[in-house]
């Protein structure tokens, strides 16, 4: 990662304007220069909100200092002949981090660039009466107006990258924070670790949190509708397949699921995992991915894994399923593959409906009278299979997932 400049570039340095002051003009605003940053701090803390009342002893020193340093940086700069860039170097850097404890103190910039304001003008009043006494001329007062606040454009510019730079830093830390809490989540982490983590990235926990699994297309569009506290790992994500993000939202959060419901269809299928407390997340994951691997959520559809919770334990052990799927419909292997989709797709139906005709022929949108034909085919094939509780039991079994082939 490219380090932050320690100051914004010197090509932001003011160009002075005629000559430099003389000796004696600079001297005499030298000696002004106590009363004068008194001044300035004065107005600023009277005039500027974001300062007025709200200073302590130490932050009206740190003040005080930055406000004489900047002025002893000017009068150099006011007396120097030749390049103006070599005493506005430490200037121009102090007001960078100036700029930078700005930001991580929690302030915006508005209240520094009011400072910069109101002490130039109470600065300029100083100095330009001490200078006058010196015997600087109009003209000559002139120009340094037009120097000071040029110097201040330069200051306050200088102040504003430091600023957005330290923000910006902030945010590259915050977000990394934010990523290894994630993966700590969903990678099962003590909950030790996870509150350290979640202190490192500000992140204050709810009570709940449940998983998501969504296509990658969709995550920022569902970001943007959900509670903002939502984690998205993005990183090693364990068992996360291809195309796919994993979202950890807070819960309750009712937009979620009208958020989903208005963006999946047409565009794949999502996975809600069950609510859990928060530090406990991983397992809302783990059966999220279950479901997921099972294909429990039809395209355009979104499902929640709670209510699929049967076809969940039925698919625990995918190998003993297989293997008992074999042996309970070994009876249909020897038929065309059609018509052995269509008898075990009967068959299915018949069981979940406990043999109602009617609402077999209903849920698969044919003729009661081809219900009882199919079935008649399915008896010759399984003979008193069906009045055995125990081949009935593996039966449904056999046929309560999808076959995965």
């Amino acid at each position: 990662m490219p380090r932050t400049p320690a100051r914004p570039p010197a090509a932001q340095t003011p160009a002075r304007a005629g000559a430099p002051l003389s000796r004696r003009a600079t001297d005499a605003m030298q000696a002004a220069l106590p009363s004068v940053a008194e001044q300035a701090i004065e107005a600023i803390v009277a005039e500027v909100p974001g300062y007025a009342g709200t200073l302590d002893a130490g932050a009206r020193e740190t003040l005080a200092r930055a406000v004489e340093a900047a002025l002893r940086g000017f009068l150099a700069l006011a007396g120097q002949a030749g390049d103006p860039s070599a005493p506005m170097d430490r200037t121009l850097a102090e007001a960078y981090a100036l700029g930078r404890g700005e930001a991580r103190a929690g302030r915006p910039m508005d209240a520094l660039l009011a400072a910069y304001r109101v002490g130039a003008r109470a600065s300029w009043r100083g100095l330009a009466d001490a200078g006058a006494t010196a015997g600087l001329r109009a003209n000559q007062l002139v120009a340094f107006a037009e120097l000071v606040f040029a110097y201040i454009d330069a200051l306050s510019a200088a102040s504003v990258a430091g600023h957005a730079a330290e923000l910006a830093s902030e945010d590259r830390a915050r977000a990394r924070h934010l990523e290894r809490l994630g993966h700590g989540l969903v990678s099962g982490a003590d909950p030790v670790s996870l509150a350290l983590a979640a202190e490192r990235a500000h992140w204050t926990p709810p009570e709940h949190l449940r998983a998501v699994l969504l296509p990658e297309a969709l995550v920022d569009q569902v970001l943007a509708r959900i509670d903002p506290r939502t984690l998205q790992p993005a990183e090693e994500v364990p068992g996360l397949p291809a195309g796919l993000a994993v979202l950890l939202v807070p819960d309750p959060e009712p937009r979620l699921v009208a958020a989903l419901g208005r963006l999946v269809p047409g565009r794949g299928s999502a996975v809600l995992g069950p609510t859990r407390p928060w530090t406990q997340v991983v397992g809302s994951y783990q059966r999220a991915i279950r479901a997921h691997a099972l294909r429990l959520a039809e395209p355009g559809t979104v499902v929640a894994a709670d209510a699929v919770l049967a076809e969940l334990v039925v698919g625990a052990d995918p190998v003993a399923l297989a293997e008992l799927r074999t042996r309970a419909l070994a009876p249909f292997a020897d038929l065309p593959p059609t018509v052995a989709d269509r008898l075990t797709e009967t068959l299915r139906s018949w069981l979940l409906h406990r043999g109602r005709r009617d609402a077999v022929a209903e849920a698969l949108f044919v003729h009661p009278q081809t219900v009882r034909y199919r079935m008649g085919q399915v008896r010759a094939l399984l003979g008193d299979r069906l009045d055995d509780p125990r081949a009935v039991l593996e039966l449904t079994i056999a046929l309560a997932l999808p076959d995965p082939g």
